[in-house]
Protein backbone atom coordinates (compact mmCIF):
# COMPACT_ATOMS: atom_id res chain seq x y z
CA UNK A 1 0.00 0.00 0.00
CA UNK A 2 1.24 3.38 -0.50
CA UNK A 3 1.66 6.42 1.69
CA UNK A 4 -0.12 9.57 1.66
CA UNK A 5 3.04 11.00 3.18
CA UNK A 6 4.10 10.81 -0.18
CA UNK A 7 2.20 13.91 -0.87
CA UNK A 8 2.60 17.45 0.96
CA UNK A 9 -1.00 18.41 0.42
CA UNK A 10 -0.55 21.85 2.21
CA UNK A 11 2.40 22.31 -0.29
CA UNK A 12 -0.14 21.43 -3.02
CA UNK A 13 -2.59 23.32 -2.14
CA UNK A 14 -0.12 26.45 -2.08
CA UNK A 15 1.42 25.71 -5.54
CA UNK A 16 -2.23 25.47 -7.23
CA UNK A 17 -3.51 28.59 -5.50
CA UNK A 18 -0.65 30.60 -7.05
CA UNK A 19 -1.92 29.08 -10.22
CA UNK A 20 -5.10 30.05 -10.20
CA UNK A 21 -6.65 26.49 -8.58
CA UNK A 22 -8.78 25.84 -5.50
CA UNK A 23 -7.68 22.22 -3.40
CA UNK A 24 -10.21 19.68 -2.16
CA UNK A 25 -9.54 16.15 -1.06
CA UNK A 26 -11.58 13.34 -2.76
CA UNK A 27 -11.98 9.74 -1.42
CA UNK A 28 -13.71 6.52 -3.07
CA UNK A 29 -13.89 3.22 -2.35
CA UNK A 30 -12.11 0.63 -4.59
CA UNK A 31 -13.90 -0.26 -8.01
CA UNK A 32 -15.49 3.31 -8.35
CA UNK A 33 -16.35 4.88 -11.85
CA UNK A 34 -16.96 7.94 -12.54
CA UNK A 35 -18.21 7.65 -15.94
CA UNK A 36 -18.44 10.50 -18.73
CA UNK A 37 -18.27 13.94 -16.71
CA UNK A 38 -17.81 17.24 -18.38
CA UNK A 39 -16.90 20.17 -16.37
CA UNK A 40 -17.33 23.69 -17.13
CA UNK A 41 -13.91 24.35 -15.57
CA UNK A 42 -10.36 23.57 -15.98
CA UNK A 43 -9.61 20.46 -13.50
CA UNK A 44 -6.47 19.32 -11.97
CA UNK A 45 -6.11 16.37 -10.32
CA UNK A 46 -3.18 14.83 -8.00
CA UNK A 47 -3.43 11.39 -6.78
CA UNK A 48 -2.04 10.38 -3.40
CA UNK A 49 -3.10 7.21 -2.56
CA UNK A 50 -4.27 3.88 -4.74
CA UNK A 51 -4.14 3.88 -8.49
CA UNK A 52 -6.98 5.44 -11.08
CA UNK A 53 -7.04 5.34 -14.69
CA UNK A 54 -8.47 8.41 -16.59
CA UNK A 55 -9.73 7.67 -19.78
CA UNK A 56 -10.00 11.07 -21.77
CA UNK A 57 -11.24 11.11 -25.50
CA UNK A 58 -7.50 11.16 -27.13
CA UNK A 59 -5.67 8.76 -24.70
CA UNK A 60 -6.06 6.90 -21.37
CA UNK A 61 -3.97 7.71 -18.28
CA UNK A 62 -3.17 5.70 -15.64
CA UNK A 63 -2.39 7.93 -12.55
CA UNK A 64 0.36 6.57 -9.71
CA UNK A 65 0.64 8.73 -6.45
CA UNK A 66 1.92 12.03 -7.10
CA UNK A 67 1.14 12.45 -10.33
CA UNK A 68 -0.66 15.29 -11.69
CA UNK A 69 -3.10 15.59 -14.49
CA UNK A 70 -4.71 18.36 -16.00
CA UNK A 71 -8.25 18.47 -18.03
CA UNK A 72 -9.23 21.29 -19.49
CA UNK A 73 -12.66 22.97 -19.46
CA UNK A 74 -15.35 21.04 -21.57
CA UNK A 75 -13.24 17.81 -21.64
CA UNK A 76 -14.84 14.27 -21.58
CA UNK A 77 -13.58 11.87 -19.31
CA UNK A 78 -14.25 8.98 -17.30
CA UNK A 79 -12.08 7.47 -13.56
CA UNK A 80 -11.80 4.13 -12.47
CA UNK A 81 -10.08 2.96 -9.82
CA UNK A 82 -7.45 0.61 -10.81
CA UNK A 83 -6.63 -1.37 -7.46
CA UNK A 84 -8.29 -3.00 -4.50
CA UNK A 85 -8.11 -0.21 -2.38
CA UNK A 86 -9.28 2.83 -1.95
CA UNK A 87 -8.15 6.00 -3.97
CA UNK A 88 -7.33 9.62 -2.79
CA UNK A 89 -6.70 12.85 -4.50
CA UNK A 90 -6.37 15.94 -4.66
CA UNK A 91 -8.90 18.17 -7.33
CA UNK A 92 -9.13 22.15 -8.01
CA UNK A 93 -11.08 23.95 -10.46
CA UNK A 94 -9.73 26.91 -11.73
CA UNK A 95 -12.21 29.76 -11.28
CA UNK A 96 -13.29 31.61 -14.24
CA UNK A 97 -11.65 29.28 -16.36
Amino acid sequence: MQSRALVNRDAVSADWARRGYSCELWVDPPEKVWSDFVHEKDLLLLLIEGSIQVELADRTVQLQVGDELDIPAHTRFTIRHAGGQPASWLHGYRPGA
